[in-house]
């Protein structure tokens, strides 16, 4: 499915069922939103979005807790996870993201490449681990949107899996 007919995909379904979209990036720094308003009608479902690139910013606005960054990192399912959570108190479904683009700040046990992207519908929230299959490039924008375009098929099948809960 190309990039067009995934976000008119995601659009048909959270208009029809009346749902609205928040979104926290970290590491993809605006661009899965900059991709939902790609689309005319974005206003019809996108609530509010946040680049919560800072770990004071994931905390004061999405209530990610200080103890949780500090024990695993911004970049873990845990911190995903609160990220999400957080952002349902803005909008019925969420995405966020948070991960290591490179080409600096990698590690072996948290690589170049490697994202959290989590999903929430009302009160379930989904953590997935993936490594952008463009890491090897060392090409920030590359990565980045690898990741987007995976964070948006990933919300699509998590959404079409859960609408039947609501």
């Amino acid at each position: 499915m190309e990039k067009h007919q995934l976000l008119q995909n995601i659009k048909t379904i959270l208009i029809q069922n009346k749902l609205s979209l928040s979104v926290a990036e970290s590491c993809t720094g605006g661009l899965v939103s900059s991709y939902l308003t790609d689309i005319d009608g974005a206003s019809n479902f996108i609530y509010q979005n946040f680049v919560t690139y800072s770990n004071e910013a994931k905390n004061r606005i999405l209530n990610v807790s200080i103890e949780t960054l500090n024990k695993y990192g911004a970049v873990s399912e845990q911190v995903a996870y609160q990220m999400s959570k957080g952002l349902l108190n803005y909008a019925d479904c969420s995405i966020a993201t948070t991960g290591i683009l490179g080409p600096t700040g990698g590690s072996p046990e948290k690589p170049i490449g490697l994202v959290y992207i989590s999903y929430g519908l009302k009160d379930k929230i989904n953590v997935v681990k993936y490594m952008s299959r463009k890491a090897s490039t060392n090409n920030r924008y590359e990565i980045k949107k690898d990741i987007v375009i995976q964070a948006l098929y990933g919300f699509l099948e998590f959404i079409k899996a859960n609408i039947g809960d609501i």
